[in-house]
């Protein structure tokens, strides 16, 4: 059963990663939208988790890179619900789990998810590095742009006056771009597959709720 595990991880991680999102979708458009979206935690948990086997997150240089790419989205995000500072007004809804100082512990696992996964799609690619790291970190914002219409009715986020400023894309753009030079300098692969399959599942899930 292990030996069959061990083979068959990234087809059995890309199978539940999928499972999830589209029962989410299934499940919020037949009405059922407080009971999926509660589970926001628990799926962005076993997300994290299926990357860490997958990618995987092996060594102390993974291990230190993940942790900057954590503190710094907190930080980052800390900045922004407490002072107005880089991506505007804002606050955090319940739905994103326990939170520190108004900024929920998830936020900054999934600044740095988010930055691993868009690296592993490029990484593999045989374009210069400067546009692995631009497309990556756009990549980054793109997502972002579709999970803000969704935000304030999941419960996720709302910033002030209901629509994300300018400059909250701006500075994600920023930010992301920072994350993805660092990354390179450390010269981390990771698993792309997963990585695109777990990717495109989000950016789905969002996508439909937008349009």
């Amino acid at each position: 059963m292990t030996d069959f595990l061990q083979k068959h991880k990234i087809s059995l991680s890309i199978g539940i990663v999928w499972l999830f999102h589209i029962s989410a979708i299934v499940g919020i458009t037949l009405g059922n939208l407080d009971w999926f979206i509660e589970k926001t935690p628990l799926n962005l948990s076993l997300c994290l988790f299926l990357f860490i086997i997958t990618y995987p997150v092996d060594n102390i240089k993974k291990i230190l890179a993940f942790a900057i790419f954590f503190s710094g989205g907190m930080f980052a995000e800390w900045l922004g619900v407490n002072y107005g500072v880089l991506f505007g007004n804002y606050e955090y809804g319940s739905n994103f789990g326990p939170k520190l100082d108004g900024v929920p512990y998830l936020i900054g696992t999934y600044w740095a998810l988010l930055t691993y996964i868009t690296a592993s799609i490029l990484n593999y690619s045989s374009l210069q590095d400067w546009l692995k790291i631009l497309l990556a970190a756009i990549l980054m914002v793109l997502l972002d742009f579709f999970m803000e219409h969704s935000a304030p009715i999941f419960d996720f986020w709302k910033f002030e006056g209901g629509i994300a400023p300018l400059e909250n894309y701006i500075a994600w753009f920023g930010l992301a771009l920072l994350f993805q030079i660092i990354l390179k300098a450390f010269k981390i692969r990771g698993e792309r597959l997963f990585a695109t399959h777990l990717y495109l599942a989000q950016l789905v899930f969002f996508m439909y709720f937008y349009f």
